[in-house]
């Protein structure tokens, strides 16, 4: 493993194509992640809940349901999906973007979901070389793109994916990987504090929820791979381009303006662009305010 690894640092094609490969597979788990997890968190909200209310569980649901278990199959016709119909991307074009058995159309999201984690592994891979705090930082895009979809979908930022990546950000401080374990520390804290913060304050101010803890719990991942200097940017880069895609998307669809919209999504791609061009975005900033 350590001269494969050599191999990577001294052959930049050998580490993009390694990366390029490897991530397009975890993309085509991504899909299974970002589909079940939420499925897996409701019905375990439902055991609990009739634990509490002491009625019998339901006979109709399966054993067992996980991220491995059942296998994945066809939604319109149950048929199982073969390891050749699994390939990603190319399956989807060899089959005409439909089941192979039951013609039905596969929605274009599966192959989105892993074209864009190819895509940004093999642009962060390319940034920061066959380095530690690369492989780092592949595996939090890993995750910002679960936690996108899954907010997107559901409205929420699980917390069984923001709580062990914060805990993986700061020991990779730790570990000397990324920034000094007390900048990490203190990242995370003023990133959930801070988001925390006015949270609280909108809702005195309005009786509203203006965010989800979630946010929060992002935020100060963010903080404790970069450190609280960052959070500004993230925050209002976030906020420029929420505005502006969320306005664009009521106006579009026609729906309300009290309509919620998930702030998870702009947060996790602030945050991204900021870990490859945190300093240039700095720059830019502080040119705009004429320092």
């Amino acid at each position: 493993m350590q001269e494969v690894w050599h191999l990577m640092e001294q052959q930049t094609w050998f580490w993009l194509l390694t990366v390029a490969l490897t991530s397009l597979c975890i993309g085509s788990f991504l899909n299974v992640v970002i589909y079940r997890l939420p499925v897996m968190m409701q019905r375990n909200w439902q055991s609990e809940c009739r634990v509490i209310l002491e009625q019998a569980p339901q006979q109709s649901e399966p054993t067992t349901f996980n991220l491995m278990t059942p296998g994945s199959t066809c939604p319109k016709c149950n048929s199982k999906i073969k390891l050749q119909h699994n390939i990603p991307l190319l399956s989807w074009v060899f089959l005409g973007g439909k089941c192979a058995y039951c013609q039905t159309p596969i929605a274009k999201r599966y192959p989105f979901v892993e074209l864009l984690t190819g895509a940004a592994s093999l642009w962060l891979a390319w940034h920061f070389s066959a380095t530690p705090q690369a492989l780092v930082y592949l595996l939090v895009t890993w995750v910002l793109i679960v936690l996108i979809f899954i907010d997107i979908d559901h409205m929420l930022l699980p917390d069984q994916l923001t709580l062990p990546l914060l805990w993986f950000a700061l020991l990779a401080a730790v570990a000397g990987i990324t920034i000094p374990p007390a900048e990490a520390i203190t990242g995370a804290a003023v990133g959930y504090l801070s988001l925390w913060s006015i949270y609280w304050a909108f809702k005195l101010l309005t009786g509203k929820e203006g965010m989800g803890f979630g946010d929060f719990k992002l935020l100060a991942v963010f903080g404790a791979l970069m450190g609280w200097q960052s959070l500004l940017i993230i925050v209002l880069l976030s906020s420029v381009v929420g505005a502006v895609i969320g306005a664009t998307q009521l106006a579009v669809q026609g729906k309300d303006k009290a309509t919620p919209i998930p702030f998870g999504p702009y947060l996790a791609i602030a945050g991204w662009l900021t870990l490859l061009y945190g300093e240039q975005l700095s720059r830019w900033y502080l040119s705009l305010l004429g320092a």
